[in-house]
């Protein structure tokens, strides 16, 4: 569990202190901001004002799911024994006036000065969003609240109070694990060892080591070794098939570095002896195809093949040893969702899903990971491409799979919302679609794979007219974290699945049989269009009656699982 009391909480928003630039509470309210509402660090930072003093209000968001604006106060307290009582809770409700109305934000804007506050609520748009959004403060601190500040906030429902409990006990780590005690040692005897130093505790080793000994290493079987690695082995490749067949042939053993590109590691500590070089507490960070490759084939090598090691003496969780592995991975063949394996945003959700889905589902974030056949894998790949059909509602640019990882990386994935929880209950989604895609009766439309992410934006939008379908968006936990609500969360939307295919028939057999179904699908008017038309139908039928509504097949599943 994180430790958030002072002084220990300057360390984990040590990133976001600038001394005599920035405040630690706003530095806090960053931190909260993109461990908790899953923020890139840039859009943290631009959520904050970096001073006190900003009317009352350290920062503001705008919350598209949740359909709020955002309101934040942040305090620290150097003294774990305080607590947050009504006084603290009922200032930041005045400064709420400040936000409530069009005329109240204008007074603000035209009496604020140069207080960040105001540049901050002209470019969040705030004049033209206050009338369409709730306005929600949330009163955040690093100590919990009494009972005066609780007796406050039920007559009060417009605050919500973020404390010790519920940060320490809510927390999702966005760091990989890193392994404690191990260690390796390599024979160097008759080897002769380059080094450079980048500083006086940077130092990078080349050297050929023995094959056979560098399939020694700990963490290569359960992949481990390459958690640090933007990607796992990606089998049979081209490239592989080479290594092996090298591996196999004893007469290219002793050349093997002439054509072999060698691998890196980095590692804590690096020493060495004339005879020994020791590494602890290390990863590597490219050769994963060649080592894992080396490891298969452990029983065709020997001595004289050896692989040109580079090994650099850095923190294995610093920025440093990420640039590394970033820039030492830059070849072809590497993608965009590579360089991602490494994102805080995905090892957050990868971390999550250990936790809420262990033994069911995995979420996959590199290439190649190593994962039982027991579990569900889902890719961030896959869950990327669902949440740009259902969150940002844009099905028809789902063909361009690159834009996942880059141009609509921060869009898709850098919200409050998008959780193990969300991603698991799309992925239901769209199994149930593509159980049932093949009753489509048009079979290039039904093979086409735009046609599944229309159909989750279809679904999306009859979930937004459903009063129990709006609360599956806002809080998918209660449809899916348990086995039995997620069964009957999934015969719900088959039931909607059903009737869309019935209405998609009936849309495209209307169509001339050269109609092309590729363009269409990629033409968000079209889409929209469709759209309109399908769920237009699939409404018309539950307010006549002839159609059960989400919220009522879901109510009569409720009432089932109740009586069991």
């Amino acid at each position: 569990m994180i430790d958030i009391n002072y002084p220990n909480l300057l360390q984990h928003i040590e990133y976001f202190l600038v001394p005599g630039k920035r405040s630690e509470s706003a530095s806090f309210l960053m931190w909260y901001l993109e461990n908790y509402y899953r923020l890139d660090k840039q859009e943290a930072i631009d959520c904050v004002c970096d001073q006190n003093g900003d009317k009352g209000i350290d920062g503001i968001y705008v919350n598209e799911a949740y359909g709020t604006i955002d309101i934040f106060q942040s305090k620290i307290s150097q003294s774990a024994n305080r607590t947050i009582g009504d006084v603290a809770l009922k200032e930041f409700y005045g400064s709420l006036s400040q936000l409530r109305t069009k005329d109240s934000i204008e007074n603000l804007i035209n009496t604020g000065g140069d207080a960040q506050v105001v540049g901050l609520i002209k470019r969040l748009n705030l004049l033209q969003k206050v009338e369409a959004y709730k306005l929600r403060g949330i009163f955040l601190s690093n100590i919990d609240i009494d009972k005066n500040g609780e007796a406050f906030l039920t007559e009060c429902q417009e605050i919500e109070f973020e404390g010790r409990s519920s940060l320490e006990s809510t927390f999702i780590s966005s760091s990989r694990k890193i392994p404690d005690g191990t260690s390796m040692d390599f024979d160097i005897q008759e080897i002769d060892i380059s080094k450079y130093y980048a500083d006086a505790n940077t130092i990078t080793y080349i050297i050929p080591l023995k094959s056979t000994e560098l399939v020694q290493m700990p963490g290569i079987s359960d992949q481990s070794i390459f958690d640090y690695n933007v990607r796992g082995p990606l089998g049979n490749t081209n490239v592989n098939k080479g290594i092996v067949s090298s591996i196999r042939n004893p007469a290219l053993h002793k050349k093997f570095p002439l054509f072999h590109n060698g691998i890196t590691i980095v590692s804590n500590k690096v020493t060495t002896s004339d005879t020994k070089l020791k590494i602890e507490t290390f990863f590597v960070v490219n050769g994963c195809q060649s080592l894992t490759a080396l490891f298969n084939n452990r029983q065709y090598l020997s001595d004289d093949l050896r692989i040109l090691t580079k090994i650099i003496q850095v923190p294995v969780d610093s920025e440093l040893s990420a640039q590394i592995t970033e820039y030492s991975n830059s070849q072809n063949g590497v993608k965009a969702r590579d360089f991602k394996s490494y994102n805080p945003i995905q090892i957050r959700l990868q971390n999550e899903f250990s936790h809420n889905y262990g033994n069911e589902y995995y979420y996959e974030i590199k290439r190649g990971e190593l994962t039982p056949s027991s579990i569900k894998v889902i890719s961030n790949e896959e869950a990327g491409i669902l949440l740009m059909s259902f969150d940002l509602k844009e099905p028809w640019g789902t063909h361009r799979k690159y834009q996942v990882f880059e141009d609509l990386y921060v869009d898709i994935f850098a919200r409050p919302e998008v959780n193990s929880d969300r991603i698991l209950m799309l992925k239901l989604i769209d199994d149930s679609i593509i159980g049932k895609i093949g009753n489509i009766n048009n079979q290039l439309i039904a093979k086409y794979s735009l046609t599944r992410f229309a159909i989750v934006y279809f679904i999306r939008i009859i979930l937004e007219n459903d009063e129990v379908g709006k609360d599956a968006i806002l809080h998918p936990q209660t449809y899916v974290r348990e086995k039995l609500e997620r069964t009957d969360f999934i015969a719900c939307i088959n039931r909607i699945i059903d009737d869309i295919v019935v209405d998609l028939n009936m849309e495209v057999d209307e169509l001339s049989e050269d109609f092309d179904y590729k363009s269409r699908l990629r033409d968000e008017n079209w889409v929209n269009n469709l759209s309109k038309n399908i769920v237009g139908a699939y409404l018309k039928l539950v307010k006549s009656g002839r159609l059960g509504s989400f919220s009522k097949e879901w109510s009569e599943k409720t009432l089932n699982r109740n009586n069991i």
